[in-house]
């Protein structure tokens, strides 16, 4: 109806967001503080799992000398830092920007606790042989790199090792930090997968390209940390990797090849076709970790019309909120996501074209609405828009949201962030939320 709108005030969304964050802080307390891991599954799903029954306690500590290990044929096994890169084969890193050069070098028994990004604890497998960490600095760009490298004590062994890695990157929480993009990498071992994290900054970001990978009793990472404007391109990184490998291979007697690489997500253990905490935005005045919660079906903000999925013809629809539970702030604060099976891709396509349209043409139905487009969505298959809606109230009040809607084959997804002080997001930043909830609506079932 044309005509004066009062927009619902953020009481009932924000009660609900309470309810959400008081079940997750009681999620949180029975987990517990034991260290967990995650192991690949079937269909690209995880299950958390004891890490090999081991901790971070000093009698975990490895050591590069193999007179403290099991004895047997292969307990010298990769016992010399010979093995690991050194600075010049550091440099296929950064070609053309200067020298590197080696800036530590440290084996198992003074192995710090990180030595790359979202590791969770000092070694992916504590009943390992032995582990390697060596460090590398560029005095001309400022660019650091690390090789970390655990040998197992057999292929099985390293393959575990290789997914609690992968795992520390899939359910990272280090405040802050966002995933890119990510990899699946052929040719570099038996398996492997690359991801790019970044770290916002004022100006500019520091980014950090992380490669893992597996061949026989191996597992290893390569990290290039450098800082730009924009994410640098993973190739150089994966054939350093390549290279690092080959060094290893050449004792370790496993194989591996010339290295190529495909788009692909890293696996979450958040419901199927929901985004994980290192897909969100990220937000300099939160230094806490994001966490998902389950919701209920969005009943929109008003310019979106009347959100009838059944009428639509969607199969299946489910609902999810992200929120901060540690963080100071208000209680409306969080990101809430819906994404909706179809039967066709049409059916999806109409059901998107509808909510945008309703959006673009919301002036003209509710007169204290101000909306402005913050972006088209194209991104490979996925096609959608976002916007910034407010609605004036009177007296001083005034509630602002993006609003996001995307289509990717025959999943639809919507996005409501709350605008608040000192707590908003750009535009290219919730764009790039949005591409990713499509992108992980592509397993909804």
């Amino acid at each position: 109806m044309t005509g004066s709108h009062r927009a619902s005030r953020a009481g009932g969304r924000a009660a609900a967001r309470e309810a959400r964050r008081q079940q997750v802080r009681r999620r949180n307390q029975l987990i517990g503080a034991g260290a967990a891991v995650l192991l690949l599954v079937g269909g690209g799903g995880v299950v958390a799992l004891n890490a090999f029954g081991g901790d971070d306690s000093p009698s975990d500590a490895k050591s590069g000398s193999p007179d403290d290990r099991l004895s047997g044929s292969d307990s010298g096994l990769l016992s010399d830092a010979k093995v690991l890169l050194d600075g010049t084969s550091a440099k296929q890193l950064a070609p053309a920007a200067g020298a590197w050069a080696v800036a530590s070098t440290d084996d198992g028994s003074n192995a710090p606790d990180r030595s790359f990004v979202c590791q969770a604890q000092r070694f992916a497998d504590p009943a390992g042989m032995r582990t390697w960490i060596r460090t590398f600095s560029n005095p001309s760009t400022k660019d650091t790199a690390v090789q970390y490298v655990e040998v197992s004590n057999d292929a099985a062994a390293a393959g575990k090792a290789y997914t609690t890695i992968t795992g520390w990157l899939s359910t990272c929480n280090t405040p802050q930090v966002r995933l890119i993009s990510s990899y699946r990498t052929e040719g570099l071992g038996s398996k492997g997968v690359v991801a790019v994290f970044a770290q916002p900054g004022a100006k500019t970001t520091k980014y950090r390209t992380i490669s893992v990978s597996t061949a026989g009793q191996t597992t290893m990472v390569v990290e290039h940390d450098t800082v730009g404007k924009a994410a640098p391109k993973p190739d150089a990184l994966v054939a350093t990797a390549g290279t690092g490998l080959k060094r290893l291979c050449a004792e370790a007697k496993c194989t591996t090849g010339t290295p190529t690489m495909k788009p692909a997500l890293l696996p979450t253990t958040e419901p199927a076709g929901f985004m994980a905490p290192i897909d969100l935005p990220v937000l300099p005045t939160i230094n806490k970790p994001w966490v998902s919660t389950s919701s209920t079906t969005p009943k929109g903000t008003g310019c979106e019309g009347k959100i009838d999925l059944k009428k639509a013809k969607s199969t299946s629809n489910k609902a999810q909120t992200y929120v901060v539970p540690e963080a100071t702030v208000p209680a409306e604060f969080g990101l809430d996501t819906m994404v909706a099976a179809f039967p066709s891709s049409a059916a999806a396509a109409s059901w998107v074209s509808q909510l945008r349209k309703n959006v673009d043409g919301c002036k003209k139905t509710i007169s204290n609405a101000t909306v402005k487009q913050t972006g088209e969505v194209e991104y490979g298959s996925i096609r959608g828009e976002s916007w910034e809606a407010s609605y004036d109230t009177g007296k001083d009040n005034k509630f602002t949201y993006r609003i996001g809607v995307a289509v990717n084959g025959t999943r639809a997804v919507y996005a409501l962030f709350p605008v608040l002080e000192d707590l908003d997001i750009s535009n290219a930043a919730f764009n790039e939320v949005l591409i990713r909830a499509a992108e992980r609506a592509a397993t909804y079932k």
